[in-house]
Order: C-alpha cells, then structure tokens, then sequence
C-alpha cells in the first residue's frame, strides 16, 4: 500500500535515505516556472545533510540543461546537482559512434546535444550508420504516422533515444517527446537503445550509489517510477504530475497497478 505524505511532508522521512534521485520537469519545474515549494526542499534536503541528483531525461547535456535552469532562477548550488540522459548517451556515443554517421530526429535546438559529433551528421537518412532520436521535428511535432512512414526503409538500423518519455507537459500544453518516436520505430521492427530513466546507465552514471539508502521522486509512471523499480530503489510518485487526471478519476492504487509499478509514498507536490 503507497503511503501518502501530504500530511506530514518529506521531512517525515528524510533520516530513512542517505540520496535522493528527484525529477525536474513536473517535480520541480513546469517547463516554465519553478515550483517553488519543491524548489525550498531542495534546500532543506541540503540542511539535513543528505544528498540528491537532480536526474532529468533531457535530451541535452549538463550543461545546457543548467543555464536553462539558470534563467528560470534555480540557484547555482542545485543546478550544479543535475544529470541528463542526453549527457549518459553523450558519454556512449563517445565511446561507439566516434566516427559513425547518424541522422537526427529531432528539432534544431537539440543541437547542442552532438555539437561534438557535427561532422557525422547527414542530410541522408538512407546513408546513416545510426538514427539519433532527440525529439520530434518542429514541423511534425504531433503526427506519429509521419515518423514511421519516414523510417519505414530504417528498421534494419539502430536508433539511439535520448529521451524515454513519451509525453511532457510544458505548462498546460502537452507534447510528444523522442520516446512517442522511439515506441513507433520499434513498432515497425527497429532496435532502439534509450537513455535516461527506466534503464540503469543514466543512474549509475551520475554518482556513486554504493551501499546508500536511495528513493527516486518523480511524476512519471513509466521512468521515474519505473526507474525506481528496476534499480530496487524505493519511490514517491508525484501526482500531481503527468498522470494527474489518471489519479483523480481512478486513485492512485488503482493506476499504480495499471502500470505494473509499485510506488512507497506519494504526494500531490514535492514539500517539505
């Protein structure tokens, strides 16, 4: 049973774990805005000397993802915590695909994500050695029976997505994301290799976890939950979040099972 913490806040169970994974967009930002209350127990996490990975599936590098947070407002202290899943694909591209051609599915300002790898980038999807899913394009940003008419000649070709989510909320406006792309080219038959939350690399990656008592903190089902599930962490599901509507009309019991996930807390937004 998912015990639910709007009573009595996360300080009710900080002495229980040494790290805490949290998500930023839906926990702590909107994609426009800082939540504020999440943002204050950031602080107090810190205060209670324990530690935390900001730990986002952003198809971008650290550091990209840090000066958005800068212009937001996020202070320099927790921004200096973040971990994307574009910076754990960076890291195997690197290590693989140095001199691989790739074709992007993305829009253009995913582009900082293979900056480094420019010179590999073709125009020709046919004549690619890998896909590189970011996202989707900006002038096909809805429609999935575009992507796979498009890869329709690619199943024989590796895609690498830098981001498993399948949706995002940016402010009240839902949209796609690369791993709506991802689900449709595996549809068709294609391998995918995904970084970022579900899979373990983007944990592993981001600091040592090494007999510490750890719980991951995020509004998605299928990754932050998930996540949590297959790395043996122990979770807060955030309902106020993606699934928002999901737990209002069924509970959060109900939806959990749904996904085949099991969360140890919940809470509508992250508080101290």
């Amino acid at each position: 049973m998912t015990e639910n913490l709007d009573g009595r806040g996360l300080k009710s169970i900080i002495e229980k774990y040494d790290l805490f994974f949290i998500d930023l967009w839906g926990v702590i930002h909107n994609g426009i805005e800082l939540h504020n209350e999440a943002v204050n127990t950031l602080a107090r996490i810190s205060e209670a000397k324990k530690d935390y990975i900001l730990l986002t599936n952003a198809p971008r590098p650290n550091k990209i993802v840090k000066i958005f947070l800068e212009k937001m407002g996020l202070k320099e202290e927790m921004r200096q915590r973040v971990y994307t899943s574009g910076q754990a694909a960076l890291s195997y591209l690197s290590n693989n695909y140095l001199k691989k051609k790739f074709f992007h599915i993305g829009p253009p300002r995913d582009f900082d994500l293979f900056y480094d790898h420019k010179k590999n980038k073709t125009m020709d999807i046919d004549s690619c050695d890998y896909l590189l899913c970011t996202g989707l394009f900006d002038h096909e940003s809805e429609n999935l029976n575009y992507y796979k008419k498009i890869l329709s000649n690619c199943s024989t070709k590796k895609m690498i997505c830098t981001n498993p989510d399948l949706i995002v909320d940016r402010g009240k406006k839902r949209e796609l994301c690369a791993g709506s792309v991802a689900m449709t080219f595996e549809e068709i038959g294609g391998n995918v290799i995904y970084f970022g939350k579900p899979y373990p690399e983007v944990y592993n990656q981001s600091i040592q976890t090494k007999e510490k008592r750890i719980i991951a903190i995020g509004d998605n089902l299928n990754t932050d939950i998930k996540g949590a599930n297959n790395m043996n962490y122990d979770s807060l599901i955030i309902t106020n979040g993606i699934h928002k509507n999901e737990f209002e009309k069924e509970g959060v019991e109900k939806i959990l099972k749904k996904y085949n996930v099991i969360s140890t807390y919940s809470q509508s937004n992250l508080k101290w």
